[in-house]
């Protein structure tokens, strides 16, 4: 049998919405836990440099994120990280989440499961694909590495490789411009080390025992295909509402996304909803970190009104 934990609060999720939430819930006195399927900091850990987290003119995405589990680890709210929840019941008065080691059972959750990055859609896998150029570029100094994606990510990304060593970059958007600010392309193709290829896809990857040797490009309007020799790939083609678990459970967008009311509740009485998972015009680090102060703020009228 496994053991049971029983809480006030379950937090799914350990990313800036996650980590506020639990802040809030220990400050209101809630027996909260975190639930993590990974390591804490979401998708902020993939960032290079934040510029807009208001008393942080400059900070890396993993020490913002470090800072705030600090925070949470002084408040002594618990964090299970790589914690996957393999059942989450979110009908009826206490909620169950159960995963491989223990089952944690609260009256509230609050789902901030954020989302995950799109992958590149090719025959061929391998394990030079990555998603984060932070967690993964450093191999590639002195390389040639393929991104793609146009926007701010794929670029800001791109330009951080770029200060790790890697030799070249070559970025490809299969829309017929790139999206990224004035700035960062200015500075990336001013480096001399980059080429940019709109309205290109990637069609397949090559690889030599098990190692990538090539992308295998393809221009959408003209169907030509060519070898793009190169060690590495990194994708920044956008994201994913991180569902799976309550998709079925709980009321979604067509995209999605939980359309959360201004209390941050949701469909079901108890389960509350903060950060990229929700339905919401701009996902920023402030706007989750302002989600998950109104979710642990609304668990704790729920809990108290009960």
């Amino acid at each position: 049998m496994k053991p049971e934990h029983r809480y006030d609060c379950l937090i799914i999720g350990g990313g800036p919405a996650g980590m506020t939430a639990a802040v809030y819930a220990a400050r209101a006195k809630l027996k909260a836990i975190v639930l993590e399927s990974n390591i804490t900091g979401g998708l902020v850990n993939s960032t290079y440099v934040v510029e807009n987290f208001p008393s942080y003119p400059s900070i890396h995405g993993m020490e913002l994120m470090g800072r705030m589990r600090e925070h949470v680890d002084g408040l002594g709210v618990p964090v299970e990280e790589v914690c996957e929840i393999e059942r989450l019941e979110l009908a009826g008065e206490v909620k169950t989440a159960e995963t491989d080691e223990a089952v944690y059972r609260a009256p509230a959750v609050i789902l901030a499961t954020g989302r995950k990055p799109v992958a590149l859609d090719v025959p061929t896998e391998c394990d030079q694909v990555h998603h984060c150029a932070i967690c993964d570029g450093a191999p590639y100094a002195g390389k040639r590495v393929l991104v793609t994606g146009g926007g701010n990510s794929a670029f800001d990304e791109s330009l951080y490789l770029l200060s790790l060593g890697v030799a070249h970059v070559t970025l490809v958007e299969i829309m017929p411009r790139f999206f990224a600010a004035a700035a960062a392309q200015e500075a990336l193709f001013a480096s001399g080390k980059a080429e940019g290829h709109t309205e290109t896809r990637v069609v397949d990857l090559e690889t030599t025992d098990c190692r990538l040797t090539a992308a295998v490009l393809q221009d959408v309007a003209s169907g030509r295909t060519w070898r793009e020799p190169v060690d590495g790939v990194f994708v920044f083609l956008g994201q994913l509402p991180n569902n799976a678990l309550f998709k079925n459970q709980i009321e979604l967008t067509k995209a999605g996304y939980i359309p959360a009311a201004p209390d941050a509740s949701t469909s079901l009485p108890g389960v509350f909803a903060a950060g990229d998972i929700v339905d919401k015009p701009f996902r920023q680090i402030t706007t989750a970190v302002a989600d998950g102060t109104v979710a642990a703020l609304s668990a704790e009228r729920f809990l108290r009104c009960r």
